[in-house]
């Protein structure tokens, strides 16, 4: 046993007080009571498996990713359970808590600025093509998250969590899109399950490309990048939710205060959509989300840091 075996299996909880009393059931899953605080333990743990099966990944290794934070972290927690060398393309675009969690777990961080703090279609591809550059080092895995389809099956054990707490009674599935990866993974096994249940994707108002729009910047961390993700399967979605920053940031906030979930911007967004979706489907229904992540990665942004 090791803390890699403290992966999944989080709560399901039922949200209480920000959703009306006519709406149907909104359930979140508690994906910060994963190691590192965060859903991308997962994938983490399923890509650099994956890798070792099949030769990609060698003892001495070492392991190159372009990511916003939750996902450096996760891979830092693989690649330190495992003796892997571990860089990381990230930005100053993301929390210091992400950055610092990074390092502190090992990973070397090669950080690429920023448009004034934003996440931006621009910034996203020069992290990705940095992090390509660094791939072409002897001995270097580069686990690719926009590219890379093992992160979906790394996704199938929350689908059968969530199937079985809900003892199969669930109508919704409600989820931010970063790298499609945890929405597909989900939406694969709930559709397999019952194809009848409502699969709702969720990206920034400020960058709705997959609803058509222009990207533009935003500062919900992890999700909208500007362009339509290579991972993501139109096929399984049913609706597509945009969700603007400022009100994204406002409902994780209220979360925190009245239902003591403390959680990232993203989960803020996940919230919203689903009381849009619990308001259409009414009572009797039920809808489940993920709190993505833990309010602890935010405590110096503009989400949670105090006024002096």
């Amino acid at each position: 046993m090791n803390i890699l075996n403290a992966i999944g299996n989080t709560p399901l909880v039922r949200l209480h007080r920000v959703v009306p009393s006519d709406c149907a059931k909104v359930f979140a899953k508690l994906e910060w009571e994963n190691p590192t605080g965060s859903v991308k333990d997962r994938m983490a743990q399923a890509v650099i498996a994956r890798a070792e099966e099949d030769g990609r990944l060698g003892p001495g290794g070492a392991v190159v990713e372009y990511t916003g934070g939750s996902t450096g972290t996760s891979l830092a927690l693989v690649c330190a359970c495992k003796g892997y060398r571990l860089q990381i393309v990230t930005s100053d675009a993301f929390s210091r808590e992400k950055l610092d969690h990074m390092a502190a777990l090992g990973a070397e961080l090669t950080l690429v600025p920023s448009e004034g703090g934003l996440t931006t279609r621009k910034l996203i591809l020069d992290m990705v093509q940095t992090a390509r550059e660094l791939s072409k080092a002897p001995g270097t895995f580069w686990t690719d998250q926009l590219h890379n389809h093992d992160s979906i099956a790394g996704y199938y054990p929350l689908g059968e969590e969530i199937w079985h707490q809900t003892g199969g009674h669930i109508d919704a599935f409600v989820h931010c899109v970063g790298t499609a990866a945890s929405l597909r993974g989900v939406a694969t096994v709930l559709k397999r399950h019952n194809p009848d249940v409502k699969i709702i994707a969720v990206e920034p108002a400020e960058s709705s490309v997959l609803l058509g729009g222009q990207p533009g910047p935003h500062k919900i961390e992890g999700v909208g990048i500007g362009y339509v993700p290579p991972l993501w399967e139109p096929s399984l979605v049913d609706e597509i939710i945009a969700i603007p920053t400022a009100a994204a940031k406002d409902m994780a906030r209220r979360i925190a205060r009245e239902e003591g979930l403390f959680a990232g911007t993203s989960s803020g967004a996940n919230v919203l959509a689903s009381m849009e979706v619990a308001r259409r489907l009414g009572p009797g229904a039920n809808v489940v989300t993920l709190m993505v992540d833990s309010g602890l990665k935010y405590l110096s942004t503009d989400v949670y840091r105090r006024s002096e």
